[in-house]
Order: C-alpha cells, then structure tokens, then sequence
C-alpha cells in the first residue's frame, strides 16, 4: 500500500501548532540576545579578570561544550530542585539555552578578540580613550565583525537545539508535532511540516543575521575598498 498524504487532517490543530511555533520563537529570540550580552561580559571577563575568575569561567565554558545540551536542561529542571531550587518548565529552558550558547559565543568572540593587535589597542589609549571604550570601539566591534559568520550559525544550531526543551513539557514547536501525532496518528504529516517549519525558521534567521550584519559593519565594507 502506498501512502497517502493527507495534511487536511492537521487544520484542527491549527491552534496548537501557532503556540508550538510562537513559543519556538520567543525561546529563540531572547535567548539570542541574552546568551551573546552574557557570551561578551564571559568573553571579556576570561581575558582581563583575576585569574581565579578566568579558571572559573573557563570551567563553565569547557563544561558546557562538552556536556550535551538535553543533560544541562535536564539538570537545571531536574537537578536544581534538590538544591531548594524550582523553577519552571519554560525558565529552565530559557536559562538551558542563554547559557549553552553563552559559553560557546564566547569561545567564539575571544578568538576574534585575540586576534585584535595590540598596537591597535595602544593607539586608543594614547587617543585619550579608556579601557572600556577602547574594548568597546577597538576590539568589540571588529571581533563581532570577524566571527560573525560562525556567531550565525551557533545561534541557528541553538534554535534547532530548543526542540528538545519539549522533553520538561514545554510547548514549544516540537512538543506541539509530538501532541498532534498522538491524537490523529498522521506521524509523517506531522513531522513532515515540523522539518519544514524548522528548516524555514534557521534560513529566516540566517537572512536577518546576514541582513543585520550588513547593516552593522556596513563601515569594515567601506575600510577594505
């Protein structure tokens, strides 16, 4: 028998697939802009702070890159609570994500930091500015510039990541395919328009990043010609 798709079947569960994809993006949005604010202050900090401080944070970022991610949410939503720590499904998630792509943006951002000269440096300082300006102007920026492609695609694998949050119940894109498939067995219909709904999500957000980016170091276009 061959099989027969019939994705009309899907339309009553319209409702859940909008906040399965709604709830994806929200995830996807502010864990984006917290984990690359959290990956600078981690990226400066394992730099420039005391030495105890770098062997910590160094600590965290080794752990995280080499734990899998579904383990580290699993012991925030799990683990946590045995310190008198609860939380909910969705802040688990949310604090799951920031940090994983936080420690790996990280890694990321002080590779293109180091690669910044130290004259380049020197000469903002003797410009009057000062230590932060000078991180700020000097080195931030054009790091930002430089691994902004990889920065791309750690954000994208973050938000392919987020399926997996559906395993502490939080009803995200995946947990909604999951919920649907157990109610009208149409598994590959289902997961069919979940892939693609994924596949659209990572290339719109690669176009907004290239977008963005375009915008951003608009100036490093005009240095190079």
């Amino acid at each position: 028998m061959g099989l027969i798709l019939d994705f009309t079947t899907l339309l009553p569960y319209a409702g859940e697939l909008w906040r399965g994809l709604a709830t994806t993006v929200v995830l996807t949005v502010v864990t984006t802009l917290a984990g690359l604010m959290l990956a600078v202050v981690v990226a400066y900090l394992r730099l420039h702070a005391s030495v105890w401080v770098r062997r910590t944070l160094g600590g965290y970022v080794e752990l995280t890159r080499n734990t899998p991610f579904i383990v580290q949410l699993f012991f925030i939503f799990f683990g946590l609570p045995a310190f008198g720590i609860k939380i909910d499904a969705v802040t688990a998630a949310f604090l799951a994500m920031t940090l994983n792509l936080a420690a790996y943006s990280a890694e990321i951002l002080r590779a293109g930091i180091e690669a910044t000269g130290r004259g380049q440096l020197e000469a903002a300082r003797t410009l009057g500015m000062s230590r932060l300006q000078s991180y700020r102007h000097v080195v931030l920026v054009p790091a930002f510039a430089r691994i902004y492609p990889a920065l791309t695609s750690q954000c994208i694998i973050v938000m392919l990541g987020s399926a997996v949050v559906s395993q502490i119940s939080v009803f995200d894109l995946t947990y909604a395919a999951n919920f649907i498939q157990s109610r009208n067995f149409r598994s590959f219909e289902v997961y069919l328009l979940a892939t693609a709904v994924y596949l659209l999500l990572a290339v719109g957000m690669r176009q907004a990043f290239m977008l963005a980016g375009r915008r951003l170091f608009a100036y490093r276009r005009g240095e190079r010609a």
